[in-house]
């Protein structure tokens, strides 16, 4: 592969043009706020967070660094700085990885398989542990409170015109979302 700086900008591009929002940070690719839904037929459905990116000179020969900007009940994610701990990310991280990957197979994995014995929030952990359906319980009392489209401050879709404006470019898939998100706040 040619320079990491070269590299970097591909993975940045390649997930520019992917599914996700992606807002890069003061103009450049270095930093980046990534919107992430809550996998499918997890305690996340229908969550939606905005994910904070930060790629290291190294990168990709250093792993990026990832945080959860809202909130989120969950053991390997730090609930006051939305530090993840995911070894993937943080020990054996490869080359090979790149961004895609963070956002299509490691999040996934770490909200569908928490793992309580190594945590950041010990008292999901702790919970997930002595209570499972109390746990579930808050985890849906977060998703409800802190990752909803209307209930994340600074989203970076949150403006209304700029909503409208991509139902027209969107093929209706921002439609469909706002029906689920208006279908769960019939219940």
């Amino acid at each position: 592969m040619s320079s990491p700086s070269k590299r970097r900008e591909m993975d940045v591009m390649k997930l520019m043009m992917s599914d996700y929002v992606v807002e890069p940070i003061n103009d450049g690719i270095n930093e980046l706020n990534v919107e992430f839904h809550g996998p499918k037929e997890s305690l996340y459905e229908g969550g939606l967070w905005k994910i904070r990116v930060e790629l290291p000179d190294a990168y990709p020969y250093k792993s990026p660094s990832i945080g959860f900007l809202n909130r989120i009940f969950h053991p390997n994610v730090d609930e006051l700085s939305g530090s993840v701990c995911l070894d993937v990310i943080n020990q054996s991280w490869s080359p090979m990885f790149d961004l895609l990957n963070v956002f299509e197979v490691f999040l996934p994995q770490l909200l569908l398989y928490p793992n309580p014995s190594d945590p950041l929030n010990g008292d999901a952990a702790s919970l997930m542990i002595k209570d499972k359906e109390q746990y579930e319980k808050k985890v849906k009392e977060y998703c409800e409170l802190y990752a909803k489209k209307g209930n994340i401050s600074g989203t970076i879709t949150d403006d209304s015109d700029e909503d409208e404006s991509n139902d027209d470019v969107s093929d209706g898939r921002s439609e469909s979302s706002e029906e689920d998100v208006a279908g769960n706040a019939d219940p």
